[in-house]
């Protein structure tokens, strides 16, 4: 199920100021090519790269679990242009099928068994057009999350500051668990998360399995190839086989 960050309004209100546009949503949002495209995002939030995806004349649709991110993403700029699905990527059904499915914000990394990756998988390539795309990101489990994810901010609301920080309490394999505090002047909300950081090999054994076929892997948002030892994020471009 999803954590608190996606599930109270008052934390979904402060996603695109928390996570605002980036060289990642940039990437995605070129994938496409010239528009008309049909676009599914899954894990979509707010939608922030979806609906600048709407806006380049694209059609798109987004899914996620949480109803407060996407009541966030309704009332946003180009929210109207985006076909809104609650659901998650094991699951959901549409009666349609798209040029490009993607993930950003390592919303990957939320799917904890291998029967959740499979699930999604085989629901992400079902919903594809024959040689659609399937591009995501996840982290390089070998760099040390377990420090790097301990951090603190304050973010600029509308309605007044919001000190964040980040505290992780265990890694544990391919998991880490981590909780992120925030501070409001009426009490402090906290958001628990457990990601699961697949390694390149398998990861790419569990996409062919499923009918995918690996085109790109790279390590950072310019397409420089991944590096095992340095790359920050290991980044998919996979065609769905007929």
């Amino acid at each position: 199920m999803p954590d608190a960050h996606y599930e109270l309004p008052e934390l979904a209100a402060l996603y695109d100021i928390e996570c605002g546009w980036s060289d990642d949503r940039e990437f995605y949002r070129l994938l496409p090519g010239s528009p008309p495209k049909a676009v599914l995002e899954l894990g979509c939030g707010t939608g922030l790269t979806a609906r600048a995806m709407a806006g380049d004349g694209h059609d798109v649709t987004g899914v996620d679990p949480a109803q407060a991110m996407l009541d966030v993403g309704r009332q946003s700029p180009n929210g109207d242009r985006v076909r809104w699905e609650q659901g998650f990527a094991q699951h959901f059904r549409l009666d349609r099928r798209f040029d490009l499915a993607f993930m950003t914000g390592h919303a990957f990394q939320v799917l904890l068994t291998d029967d959740d990756v499979n699930a999604a998988l085989d629901n992400i390539h079902r919903h594809l057009k024959p040689g659609g795309v399937f591009a995501f990101e996840t982290r390089n489990p070998a760099l040390p999350w377990e420090r790097l994810f301990e951090d603190s901010e304050i973010l600029a609301s509308p309605d007044g500051d919001v000190p964040v920080d980040w505290r992780v309490h265990w890694r544990k394999g391919e998991f880490i668990r981590f909780n992120t505090h925030y501070q409001f002047t009426d009490g402090e909300r906290i958001s628990e998360s457990t990601l699961r950081f697949l390694p390149l090999d398998r990861l790419s054994e569990m996409l062919i399995d499923r009918g995918f076929e690996i085109e790109h892997v790279y390590g950072n948002w310019d397409r420089t190839a991944f590096d095992p030892e340095h790359s920050a994020e290991i980044i998919f471009i996979a065609r769905a086989k007929p």
